[in-house]
């Protein structure tokens, strides 16, 4: 898809879905994780990125929420920049397991394989293959810097969520060892399970979660500071990871319903990329039963079907008639 997007068109799109589902009360909270449970559940936000830099926004997009699974993104990213897209191909797999974010099962079904960087498994052996080996302090700046470089912002990992997460993360240490037996870590395990904990306990705003998902959009380039964070032939390879398993067991029916990759976070956000044209970004914290934030999925399927977002539409029926008024 081709077409461009006016911002004034966008910012109403954006302001009717705000409107249309501020009121849902559809969901919960995620509570097997204490901070999670406590965050104001009534906090809705959308933003959006545009070629030229300029962020839309509505709503409480300044609220620093948990990032959680979201950032899974961009160390998937940071592993095929510092080896290649083929080697974390390789490592980790490509493929939906169809199963939790957090199986062990499809550890065991997948061959002893992670399957994808986008699941818990396959996103501590991503932290596992940061650059350089062996040393916390160093791929955790490596991992933070690249975030920061997405968002174009300083980014901070919020200390009692952080902690919440390191009290209860016994499933994860699970996989980290098993994964461990399977050769599929690269590093020490307890460490990259700690990096791959940190990260998902980094504090974002649905403003920075847009300006990332519009550097990923426009191949790599941060269109809020100019710079080129990464190559720019990986965004079809993160896109495509991002399209086959960004909602977990419910991807099938996002990508079906809105042709738009996107990653959710069970902190209630949702990043999605429409390459080439918009990074668009929304949260609100009560979720679903597989994970994905209910308001946000809602205001960013309405707003891309507004605007013909859906990657796999034919140009020429791409745009709606009523977008173009």
């Amino acid at each position: 898809m081709t077409h461009n997007i006016q911002k004034d068109a966008l910012l109403a799109v954006m302001n009717q879905a705000h409107d249309r589902f501020k009121a849902d009360t559809g969901g919960r909270n995620a509570d097997y994780i204490p901070f999670l449970a406590n965050v104001p559940s009534q906090l809705f936000g959308i933003a959006a990125c545009l070629p030229d830099g300029e962020v839309v926004a509505v709503g409480d997009t300044d609220y620093r929420f948990g990032i959680e699974s979201v950032s899974k993104v961009p160390t998937a990213i940071l592993a095929m920049e510092q080896y290649s897209a083929g080697e974390v191909l390789d490592r980790i797999g490509a493929d939906a397991t169809g199963l939790p974010f957090n199986s062990i099962m499809a550890i065991l079904l997948e061959n002893d394989h992670p399957s994808t960087p986008l699941v818990n498994a396959g996103a501590i052996s991503a932290c596992s293959m940061i650059k350089p080996t062996g040393d916390a302090d160093k791929k955790w700046k490596a991992i933070t810097d690249f975030i920061e470089g997405l968002c174009g912002s300083k980014v901070e990992v919020i200390d009692e969520l952080y902690k919440s997460e390191s009290d209860t993360n016994f499933n994860n240490r699970s996989i980290a060892w098993l994964l461990k037996n399977y050769n599929r870590i690269y590093d020490d395990p307890e460490m990259s399970l700690d990096l791959y904990t940190r990260q998902c306990s980094i504090g974002i705003t649905a403003r920075q979660l847009a300006i990332m998902a519009g550097t990923i959009s426009f191949g790599g380039m941060n269109p809020t500071t100019g710079k080129q964070v990464f190559k720019s032939h990986l965004t079809p390879h993160i896109a495509s990871l991002m399209a086959t398993v960004g909602f977990y067991e419910n991807t099938g029916d996002w990508l079906f319903t809105t042709g738009v990759p996107a990653k959710s976070g069970v902190g209630g956000g949702i990043m999605g990329v429409v390459p080439g044209v918009v990074g668009i970004a929304a949260f609100a914290p009560p979720l679903d039963k597989a994970g994905n934030s209910v308001k946000a999925q809602k205001a960013l399927k309405y707003i891309a079907a507004q605007l013909g977002l859906n990657i796999f539409a034919p140009a020429e029926t791409t745009v709606p008639k009523a977008a173009k008024a």
